[in-house]
């Protein structure tokens, strides 16, 4: 359970797309003054050296992050994006890349809160390393805990602000993460139903990513779905060939951004002549609309 490390992985385009929306959500959440929570399930190491020993050793990140970086005008979703990662890379070169922690902190107010759960001794060691750095108000504001988050969010919801965006991303290493993810989310909703749920799911030929797919699709509540395929499956079966972030009461403003993003960014990391995207919506008592 604990082979995987996100380092090998950072920056690769499962990264941009998720990382992407989720700046979308805090950006949106810091418009009004009231605090809100942010709640990491799997939280990772924090920040990721792209020059380092695992990035460099899977390269993936030549695949994601660097066929952006020098892109004219891209969408206000991918500028956003950007200019979160160029924080971190003060020089001019992407050398750092932010997990979703780092990123979170980045946009969050002092009056915000982070969560982070990391089960994983080692990534969890390096976390609170990276979080040490940033000084004491970084410390005020974050708590880390070594459990597994499926099961710790559940005392965390609802947020004493009621105002929360969870964060689900789990390696799903384990086939039974797409199980406990459904699970997590339907138990979410009974305790936070206004929360703002964003869940990451790979594209793999698994049956069990497609059926989390259309199970969170059944899902009576308000949503916005999008997925990137950046090139065709493998013939092996093995591999991600794409991903995908459902978003449950997502900002107003995510749909539009999301339309206007991803017909550009299919283009921009398509691998193959089968790159393609898909943006779902569901208002509440209505049926899906597709584009």
């Amino acid at each position: 359970m604990f082979s995987y490390r996100h380092a090998f992985h950072a920056a690769n385009h499962a990264d941009v797309l998720k990382h992407a929306v989720f700046a979308q959500i805090l950006d949106y959440y810091t418009l009004k003054d009231n605090p809100f929570w942010v709640i990491d399930t799997h939280a990772g190491a924090g920040l990721y050296a792209l020059d380092g020993e695992w990035a460099s050793q899977s390269g993936e990140v030549t695949e994601g992050l660097d066929r952006l970086l020098d892109q004219v005008n891209p969408p206000a979703l991918i500028e956003r994006y950007l200019k979160t990662v160029k924080a971190f890379n003060p020089d001019g070169i992407a050398n750092i890349y932010p997990g979703s922690p780092c990123l979170a902190l980045h946009l969050m107010r002092d009056q915000d809160r982070l969560r982070l759960f990391e089960l994983h001794p080692t990534e969890i060691e390096v976390l609170n390393e990276t979080l040490q750095r940033q000084g004491r108000t970084t410390l005020r504001q974050v708590t880390t805990l070594q459990e597994d988050g499926f099961e710790g969010i559940k005392r965390l919801l609802p947020p004493p602000s009621r105002r929360g965006i969870i964060l689900i991303d789990p390696s799903y290493e384990d086939k039974h993460d797409y199980r406990k993810v459904l699970r997590t989310v339907k138990d979410g909703l009974a305790r936070f139903a206004q929360g703002c749920f964003a869940i990451w799911y790979p594209l793999v030929q698994r049956t069990q990513a497609h059926e989390l797919a259309r199970s969170l699709e059944n899902l009576d509540v308000q949503w916005v779905h999008a997925s990137l395929t950046v090139h065709k499956p493998s013939a092996d079966g093995v591999g991600l060939h794409g991903s995908g972030m459902f978003v449950i009461n997502p900002p107003w403003t995510l749909q539009a951004e999301l339309t206007q993003a991803l017909p550009w960014l299919t283009k921009k990391l398509a691998q193959d002549n089968q790159a393609k995207f898909s943006l779902t919506h569901h208002q509440m008592n209505c049926s899906p609309s597709r584009k």
